[in-house]
């Protein structure tokens, strides 16, 4: 094991889904030694791509569960981990992202920057992770790898520029040239293991200085030795011109692209001297805990095994020997036998067994020095727990999660599928933080939410096949919303006089509509009218009153709730009285406010032959969707619409029948609308069939 942090490389591959995540991890894990046969995503051996271990995701031929592994590639040691590509398990890339130094972000050569580009992007923005480009599918039908440069500069904002060039296209990709060595680079053997360093075909010579001239024009400025070599005219080293392009990486100002086909085995080792050469080692990247002693303030800390443990738990998986919490070490060393303190619940932990891991196998290590990443055995915790050595009060600023925004009703078909349903919703809820389950106190039903139909099929099926559990799933149930449309003013007493003393209290002020926020309470009482204790027990009524909004029981969003003046009795008021007076004054307010109920718009993408374009927008507009855009690529064309979760439900199927199957969606949260007056009518008329069901 490396231990020398400056040889240290954290990664995730990122990407829209199928543009080959699994299948450039398996070449790069082959090339470095660490599996000595490659094997396919669907391949016909059976076997499946090493970091697809979970049976569903061999059988889908999609990642589920982000996989970690560690590799060494010239004298550097790369711990990767693969990420899904499908939304609905955007957790396990926003987990990924959380606790990576840096990202290879994969792009197809036809399908260029797609939907999910846009959003793992974002996410890589959220956290400030340096990237490069890798253009893959360079071999395909359409391949047009600049055309995919000036998208990621035209929609995604980046100052991408090529590092390489490709040596023909389609059938006839062959290679690449390398701009900074500038020579031809062929991949030869069996599986590309031989790379041939040819001198550059004659017909790409021009295009080739002409875009290493843009290269070393972009890299200038972010060295000025560079730019003072540039000035001279004196020899450009290698050396220098990657210094120049690493700083210009690290700080997200200059996206170096590279080019291949990981499943034809070619331009998959540059790429992997490119993390050495151009990502950051943990020491590269300023990390910040925030000190709960002192007010959140943050403090920086240090990629140094002399200091105090710091370390993240950023993701939990069920084995057989038990629970295994991976975790970022992120300053000091963690080693077998230390204490240390879950700065959450303040719990002391002895730390077991420590390992690495490498997909689904595991391999025992003394200790995990800082900037790396491992696992521990037989910690209960949760996902986005710190742990710390004795005495530190530090946390690790939160991942950001999503709201579910899909429900469905689950009942187990016999008593043992009940208690083995019970235990895969407890591993499956403290596992995945988007994934949720309750009970309906009204009907008693057990009510399990996630991000999309896909998400929550896969955690019936892995209920079945993982626990043995048969459960009969109900209709999908959206994740409606109600609020306001109007301000509204409240003014209520609430007075109840029985023997001794009594219940008395005045609450007054306005209820309106607020954009981009759940709940706001301001308090704008003068002159103590009401007296400040009873304030809090104000606000916390009116939290307990959006929970279940009077309307239609959903959750109330976007209100501001303005108190500004009341009245108290020296006796009689109590943190009850105001409870119940507030209660009451949000009643009131609410009804004259024109509540509305609204509901989940989906960003939905869809990419089709172009002679299916028409039948696809008609469904969508059927479904009512509105078309955003679309657009012709190649022979693709990408239809963009928004459209409501509620009219989404099966729409795999009906695309497939529309276009032979050709066809394939993504549908992410985009926002929340009000519904036409017609669907509300029903939605009360049910709620009222359903109340009366259960009376």
């Amino acid at each position: 094991m490396i231990t020398d942090t400056k040889k240290v490389r954290n990664i995730g591959i990122s990407a829209h889904i199928d543009s080959g995540k699994t299948t450039l991890t398996e070449r790069i894990l082959y090339y470095t030694q660490r599996i000595h046969a490659i094997h396919e995503i669907k391949g016909k051996d059976g076997v499946g791509a090493t970091m697809d271990s979970m049976e569903l995701e061999k059988e889908r031929g999609i990642t589920i569960a982000s996989a970690a592994t560690s590799c060494q590639w010239k004298g550097h040691e790369i711990n990767i981990i693969d990420t899904p590509g499908h939304v609905d398990f955007t957790i396990e890339v926003e987990r990924a992202l959380r606790v990576l130094d840096g990202a290879v972000l994969v792009l197809c050569s036809v399908g260029g920057v797609q939907s999910q580009s846009i959003t793992v992007d974002q996410q890589m923005k959220r956290y400030k992770v340096p990237s490069v480009a890798f253009i893959n599918k360079c071999d395909r039908n359409g391949a047009n790898p600049f055309r995919v440069i000036d998208q990621l500069e035209e929609k995604l904002a980046h100052n991408a520029i090529a590092m390489q060039i490709p040596i023909g296209l389609e059938a006839d990709f062959s290679g690449v040239v390398d701009l900074i060595a500038m020579k031809a680079i062929y991949f030869d053997g069996e599986n590309g293991e031989t790379l041939r360093y040819e001198e550059i075909p004659a017909r790409l010579v021009e295009e080739a200085e002409d875009r290493r001239e843009q290269l070393i024009d972009a890299a200038s400025m972010f060295s000025n030795d560079l730019t003072e070599a540039v000035l001279e005219e004196t020899e450009i080293s290698d050396e220098l011109l990657y210094s120049a392009i690493r700083n210009g990486a690290l700080t997200r100002k200059l996206t170096p692209v590279f080019m291949g086909s990981a499943y034809k085995n070619k331009g998959v080792q540059p790429l992997l001297d490119a993390i050495t050469l151009l990502l950051p080692c943990p020491a590269d990247i300023t990390n910040e805990a925030l000190d709960l002693d002192r007010d959140e303030v943050p403090v920086p800390l240090l990629c140094d095994d002399a200091k105090p443990v710091v370390a993240l738990a950023f993701k939990l998986e069920d084995g057989q020997y038990g629970q295994l919490t991976y975790v970022r070490v992120y300053q000091g060393k963690l080693a077998k036998g230390d204490t240390i303190y879950n700065v959450r619940t303040g719990k002391k932990v002895k730390v077991g067994r420590l390992v690495r891991m490498h997909a689904d196998q595991m391999e025992d290590i003394e200790w995990i020095p800082a900037g790396f990443i491992g696992a521990l055995f037989g910690i209960d915790c949760a996902s986005g727990d710190t742990f710390a050595a004795r005495g530190i009060n530090l946390t690790m600023t939160s991942m950001f999660i999503p709201e579910p925004v899909i429900s469905l009703a689950i009942s187990p078909n016999d008593h043992k599928s009940e208690i083995n349903m019970t235990k895969a919703l407890s591993r499956f809820t403290k596992e995945d933080p988007t994934f949720k389950a309750h009970v309906n106190q009204e009907t008693g039903e057990t009510i399990i939410s996630g991000m999309g139909e896909l998400h929550i099929e896969v955690y019936i099926e892995r209920m079945k096949r993982e626990y043995q559990s048969n459960v009969t799933t109900g209709m999908p149930q959206v994740a409606y919303r109600e609020t306001i449309t109007r301000k509204a003013e409240f003014d209520y007493i609430h007075k109840k006089q029985t023997g001794g003393a009594g219940q008395y209290g005045r609450v007054a002020g306005y209820l309106e509509p607020v954009d981009d926020e759940e709940f706001v309470f301001e308090n704008q009482v003068k002159g103590g009218s009401i007296p400040s204790q009873f304030i809090s027990a104000c606000e916390k009524s009116f939290r307990n009153c959006i929970r279940k909004g009077p309307a239609m029981e959903y959750p109330v969003t976007g209100i501001r709730v303005v108190i500004n003046d009341g009245a108290s009795h020296s006796v009689d008021s109590s943190e009850m009285a105001f409870q119940a007076a507030a209660r009451g004054a949000f009643l009131q307010g609410y009804a004259k406010a024109s509540p509305v109920i609204r509901e989940p718009i989906m960003k939905v993408v869809v990419e089709t032959p172009t002679e299916y374009q028409g039948s696809v927008m008609g469904s969508l507009n059927q479904r009512r969707g509105m078309i955003v855009g679309s657009q012709d690529e190649g022979v693709q064309s990408v239809i963009e619409a928004h459209v409501p979760l509620a009219e989404m439900f099966g729409y795999s199927t009906t695309l497939r029948s529309l276009t032979q199957g050709k066809a394939q969606f993504t549908m992410e949260f985009s926002t929340y609308k009000e519904i036409p007056r017609g669907i509300a009518e029903e939605l009360h008329k049910k709620a009222n069939d359903k109340k009366r069901d259960v009376a």
